[in-house]
């Protein structure tokens, strides 16, 4: 398992860093196939002095899941104590589902990456292209896509759909359904 700690705003510690190290290492006793952890450390200067310490961590397996989550404090110990605790509880439920799922009959699932979201937004009276993303797309059902999406917590999720073996594009509808775009060519 590897483990990247960034810092923003913050200077890592040798003290910041084995405390990071100790409460995201023992991650891989309830996810044993967990690949990379990812820890974003940021101090924000904010009104309010009960969140400017921000902790993020992303964690990635070898099927390709993806689970992230982020908690802010006033002691950025007690917000990596809090965001780890918040991703305990996700991969719990995560396992579940995919117990249940296994239990029921279906096949084991296969879980894709997903697409990074990062808005960028320019005000200019000409509109360009201003980012570029690549990402792996894993082949999955559209339901095995919609428990990621809900892992991640996007309103939209683009992958390669094993069913009808092409890129479909999920997201969530304002009534709180789903909806599938499945593109044609013309």
């Amino acid at each position: 398992m590897e483990i990247t700690i960034h810092g923003h705003n913050i200077d890592i510690t040798p003290r910041l860093r084995s405390y990071v190290e100790k409460k995201t290492g023992r991650l891989d006793r309830y996810m044993p196939n967990l690949s990379t952890v990812h820890v974003d450390l940021t101090e924000e200067n904010t009104r309010s002095a009960i969140d400017r310490q921000v902790a993020q961590v992303t964690i990635r397996d070898n099927r390709g899941t993806i689970l992230r989550a982020e908690e802010r404090s006033s002691d950025m110990f007690a917000a990596i104590d809090q965001v780890v605790d918040k991703l305990y509880r996700q991969i719990h439920r995560y396992q579940g589902k995919r117990k249940r799922k296994w239990r029921n009959g279906g096949e084991e699932p296969i879980v894709g990456e997903p697409l990074p979201i990062e808005e960028v937004v320019e005000e200019d009276a000409e509109q360009k292209i201003v980012r570029y993303k690549r990402f792996p797309v894993h082949p999955m059902t559209p339901d095995e896509a919609v428990e990621q999406m809900e892992l991640l917590g996007h309103d939209f999720f683009v992958f390669f759909n094993m069913e009808e073996e092409g890129i479909n594009v999920l997201y969530r509808r304002h009534d709180g359904n789903y909806g599938l775009l499945q593109p044609e060519f013309a």
